[in-house]
């Protein structure tokens, strides 16, 4: 069982992501730093580059066709939702959200590594770490936070696609978009993300966190 270290909240209000996946090339330099960080070994990655694509060609009508194809990349980590599923379902309480900042962490002295939390989790956040039995994830990279330094995602990211800090003041400068062509519906956990979609990325209704 490995060491759950205690850190005081960083803020008094929700901190979340704000992800600009029109800069985003899909380079990965944020998941290797994330995993070189925690070192994680093959398979278990806390931040996560997606590479999302679909759409086609369909007749307009007209006798010609429409072209609605999309293809981009997004990074997406844990979201620290303001209504954690995997926080519900955790029958230890070992999961949970702290007061303050919001962070939704494993406390391993309490994990068994169940896994339910993994199973509930709409966008694969949680994850076994073999070594331990336990379940691991992204967690904001609290030990730096203490430290008054960034997300080793945050400074990583070459296009400085990838910023954080409290939501409401993320929204106030990037809007509300929560909602993409790729991800599950915000309504399930309500994310603490703001996205800048890229081209062809929109999904229509319900994009509001």
């Amino acid at each position: 069982m490995s060491e759950f270290k205690q850190y005081a909240p960083v803020s008094d209000e929700q901190l979340g992501f704000f992800i600009d996946s029109s800069r985003c090339s899909g380079c990965k330099a944020c998941q290797v730093a994330c995993k070189d960080k925690n070192n994680l070994e093959v398979g278990r990655r806390f931040r996560r580059i997606y590479e999302i694509q679909g759409g086609g060609f369909a007749p307009n009508g007209q006798g010609a066709f429409e072209n609605n194809v999309f293809a981009y990349t997004l990074t997406i980590s844990c979201n620290h939702c303001n209504d954690p599923i995997c926080v519900k379902n955790c029958p230890t309480t070992a999961m949970h959200k702290r007061p303050g900042d919001g962070i939704v962490r494993v406390d391993t002295s309490k994990c068994v590594g169940c896994g339910y939390c993994s199973w509930s989790c709409p966008y694969g956040a949680p994850q076994m770490n073999t070594e331990t039995g336990q379940m691991s994830k992204c967690d904001f990279c609290v030990d730096l936070l203490a430290e008054g330094k960034n997300p080793i995602c945050v400074d990583t990211c070459p296009l400085n696609a990838i910023k954080f800090g409290k939501i409401k003041d993320l929204r106030a400068k990037y809007g509300h978009l929560s909602q993409v062509q790729g991800l599950p519906d915000f309504t399930i956990t309500h994310p603490n993300l703001v996205i800048k979609p890229h081209t062809g990325a929109i999904k229509k209704g319900g994009n509001q966190a």
